[in-house]
């Protein structure tokens, strides 16, 4: 299940987004009056008396207005923030869900905030521009395994996955302008399974094995679901196998090779890794799971080994 937002609802890839315009600054205008005011000359007689003493010229002028600053933009999410949100909420562009203490159940995290680059030749970039989003689909993806202290390998044989928002337009509007990633770990077919406490690090911790990928069948069964392997299960992914390498086309996203060539890619190395583990070299059974053309788009250019686990 890669990509998305990432298409979370693509099982099986490891990830895996909205900018915003940039607010643009009112000048303030600040109008002075001036007011000149012109004496003139009187004059009378009294007796062949002289002339009255002309009049003082005299100016005011009014106070200068005090301009009104610009309110500042919405604030940011926080870093390592802990919420409570559904697979469709996950899914979503935005999310306005409160922030909950970390120490309470909670479905997703907060890994990274970043600031978007909503200039692009001289245009502000709107919110929800293909361009604005595809900086958020490039960052947030590549962090999650350091901040959960994963392997590569470790974070594609786990449920944990990479999810992103933005602002709405309002508040880009208002001048917001950041990103916020949060790890979700995916469970079934469309669920958010529920977590206490704090992921940073989680693998470098004993329970970091909770987060593995394991199966309640032998993959491709009537009875298989994904499950977190802290729950109930009879199998698990034990191995990666990287198909990339051999694929024609560009190198940042070969063509799919085609269903034939992704599953015989697999079949021998997932034997072997089976092997490897059962207790007994001579009867044992392994499970190979390829990806699909839509997969591969969403960026799963790998498969994935099972065995049976008796844990």
């Amino acid at each position: 299940m890669e990509g998305r937002q990432p298409p979370v609802g693509v099982l099986g890839g490891d990830d895996g987004m909205r900018a915003g315009t940039s607010r643009v600054g009112r000048a303030a205008r600040v109008l002075v009056v001036v007011l000149a005011l012109a004496g003139a000359a009187a004059c009378s007689s009294d007796d062949g008396g002289g002339d009255e003493p002309a009049a003082a010229a005299s100016t005011s002028s009014s106070p200068s207005p005090t301009p009104t600053p610009a309110p500042p933009p919405p604030p940011a999410p926080a870093d390592g923030a802990c919420y409570r949100v559904s697979y469709d909420e996950a899914l979503a562009p935005t999310n306005s869900e409160p922030a909950l203490d970390c120490g309470k159940p909670h479905t997703s995290q907060t890994y990274a905030v970043g600031e978007l680059d909503l200039v692009a030749g001289g245009h502000l970039l709107a919110v929800d521009s293909e361009a604005a989003r595809r900086q958020v689909a490039r960052r947030c993806p590549t962090r999650l395994a350091a901040y959960v202290g994963a392997t590569p390998e470790q974070l594609r044989l786990s449920l944990l996955r990479a999810v992103w928002f933005t602002p709405t337009i309002e508040d880009s509007d208002a001048g917001a302008a950041w990103y916020r990633c949060d790890v979700i770990a995916v469970t079934g077919d469309q669920s958010v399974a529920k977590f206490t406490g704090d992921l940073k690090g989680a693998f470098k911790r004993p329970a970091g094995d909770d987060f593995a990928m394991c199966g309640t069948a032998q993959p491709g069964s009537p009875g298989f679901t994904r499950v977190l392997c802290r729950d109930d299960h009879t199998w698990k992914a034990i191995s990666v196998v990287d198909l990339s390498a051999g694929a024609k086309g560009p190198p940042n996203r070969p063509a799919y090779p085609g269903e034939k060539v992704v599953r015989a890619a697999g079949e021998d190395t997932c034997q072997d890794a089976a092997r490897a583990i059962a207790s007994d070299a001579l009867d044992y059974e392994w499970g190979y799971e390829w990806p699909t053309a839509e997969q591969w788009q969403a960026g799963q250019t790998y498969g994935r080994c099972w065995a049976p686990d008796p844990d």
